[in-house]
């Protein structure tokens, strides 16, 4: 695919042409910026991880780069995940688990959709250690609309026709694999006021072909994408739990580094009701200011990141912007903790 003289609208040629060539090679996964958020995305190891309920649901919506493009990129997520046998397990249980997620980018609405289940198990290592392993597999599809996309052959010394041939050697106009990812969790309750945490997955075990053109070989096999996390909660005093965080991602030459820490205040005094305010960076990518409000047993997070890299010389630092929803309960209101917890 080439790109020619510049006339109106190449600008948005040029960024899906990159996005296409990206599909010929490597593909970028889905994220948000609050990963925190979207537990099962980020690591299978996390179903069911939650030791003070039941179950949780969550949504996450993100809405990229609307400052460049008339068609900014769009991901949501739903979620959810549930404890099962912790009552017949006396020193672990088992978490099971789902997500849909669908992402929609650019003028020629490439789509990607991916419904997977996960499932991980919990083991108690003594009185303050947990270790879990995680595993989770689903079927993705991605699609593109090529009729409302030009290209090079098709400028017409006045406009882009879209009667005329693309000159492209696209063979499909959807693709679809099953995707498999693997994770191991630990966690360490140093007591009730202090809560560490580590992690890591690895994406794309089958290493699954993806290509919209007919040569499928394996320059078209998605590279695994391997994550590390660490987290702790800390309580200052009745008011203040402090989370700070870290995340790694990687895949082929591509990476991503996130860092910051969320502060939840302790509005009510019983420590139903919360504001949560938090500060992330995202290496060479952009900053990242987080709000949050939650009631009882739901929670609502919005952030904005600002970008800081070359790009917004062009986007004037509007990047994204995430919400996300996550409500959680218990199916016995007098639920036996095999773990300490830090909480108001």
């Amino acid at each position: 695919m080439k790109i020619g003289k510049r006339q109106p609208g190449w600008g948005i040629t040029l960024v899906l042409g990159c996005l296409l060539a990206s599909l010929h090679t490597q593909a970028q996964d889905l994220h948000f910026s609050q990963y925190f958020n979207s537990p099962l995305l980020v690591n299978p190891a996390n179903t069911g991880f939650a030791p003070d309920v039941d179950w949780r649901v969550g949504i996450n919506y993100r809405n990229q780069w609307a400052n460049i493009t008339n068609n900014p990129y769009k991901t949501m997520s739903l979620w959810g995940d549930m404890q099962l046998l912790n009552d017949r397990l006396e020193n672990g249980w088992l978490g099971v688990g789902g997500a849909i997620l669908r992402d929609v980018a650019g003028a020629g609405s490439l789509t990607s959709t991916k419904i997977q289940g996960s499932v991980a198990y919990h083991q108690m290592l003594g009185l303050a250690s947990l270790l879990s392993a995680g595993f989770s597999g689903g079927w993705v599809n991605k699609r593109v609309d090529f009729s409302k996309l030009t290209f090079d052959d098709q400028w017409n010394n006045k406009f882009f026709d879209i009667t005329i041939p693309n000159g492209e050697p696209f063979a499909y106009s959807a693709v679809g694999y099953m995707d498999l990812n693997l994770g191991l969790n630990y966690a360490y309750f140093a007591s009730q006021n202090a809560y560490f945490n580590a992690g890591v997955s690895i994406n794309h075990l089958n290493r699954p072909k993806e290509s919209f053109f007919a040569d499928r070989t394996e320059s078209q096999q998605l590279d695994m994408r391997y994550n590390v996390f660490l987290n702790a909660s800390l309580k200052l005093n009745d008011l203040w739990i402090v989370n700070p965080n870290i995340y790694y991602s990687r895949m082929t030459n591509a990476s991503e580094t996130v860092l910051g820490v969320n502060a939840n205040y302790n509005l009510s005094g019983d420590g139903k009701t919360q504001l949560i305010g938090g500060l992330y960076y995202r290496n060479k990518d952009a900053f990242i200011p987080v709000v949050g409000y939650q009631w009882n047993d739901f929670k609502i997070t919005v952030n904005y990141d600002a970008t800081t890299s070359s790009l917004s010389t062009y986007n004037q630092t509007k990047g994204a912007y995430e919400l996300s929803l996550v409500k959680t309960g218990l199916f016995d209101p007098v639920k036996a903790l095999k773990c300490p917890t830090v909480k108001f």
